[in-house]
């Protein structure tokens, strides 16, 4: 392990999503770990160099859900990402509410990966003086998509934009909700309607 670079664990067990991610990541300057089964990773006292980890949902044995309740118990410093074939809203609130900093829709794709990954490593914490300022009509369709569960790929093609242009939006869309996550935005969009997030009231605790 290279205590320099990020240490990331990606639990999945189709290998050949291991491959991709694991490449994808090293590529980028993470020190990378691949299981196949949840329980590998829980294995000794594998968690404590690890900064990050995603799952897979559904998974044979030991699911992502009971791996986050596990991991959560364990080292609830930890921020886990859950990766889903089905990526809905309800699925994507429940990994949230289960102690996920966000989520991931297969198949994965690579920018999404490494903005997910990078936003998990490095969350903001300041809006800056976008906090409360009303989305442009722009970013109130981009909010929408979001909304619908579509990535920054699928709404780029769909608004004929560039996907950097459309990260640019949602970031953006973010801060001007003081979201971390797409289910805080999602959480927080709700309360106040798609263009207003000045009047939206605090998410129940």
């Amino acid at each position: 392990m290279n205590p320099r670079r990020p240490r990331v664990f990606f639990v999945d067990d189709e290998p050949e999503i291991r491959a991709a991610v694991e490449r994808t990541l090293t590529q980028e300057g993470f020190d990378v770990a691949c299981f196949a089964l949840a329980a590998d990773c829980l294995n000794g006292k594998a968690l404590d160099g690890c900064q990050l980890l995603i799952t897979d949902l559904k998974m044979p044995n030991m699911d992502g859900l009971e791996l986050l309740a596990r991991v959560r118990r364990m080292a609830p410093w930890l921020p886990v990402v859950v990766v889903t074939g089905h990526g809905d809203i309800s699925t994507a609130v429940r990994t949230i509410k289960n102690g996920a900093v966000d989520f991931l829709q297969k198949p994965l794709d690579r920018e999404e990966l490494l903005r997910v990954v990078g936003a998990a490593l490095r969350p903001s914490t300041n809006g800056g003086g976008l906090v409360g300022r009303p989305l442009t009509r722009t970013e109130t369709r981009v909010l929408q998509f979001l909304l619908d569960g579509k990535n920054n790929k699928q709404i780029a093609g769909i608004l004929r934009r560039s996907e950097r242009t459309i990260e640019v939006h949602r970031s953006r869309i973010m801060r001007k909700y003081d979201a971390h996550n797409l289910v805080d935005l999602v959480r927080r969009a709700g309360t106040s309607g798609p263009s207003h997030p000045e009047s939206r009231s605090q998410p129940a605790q």
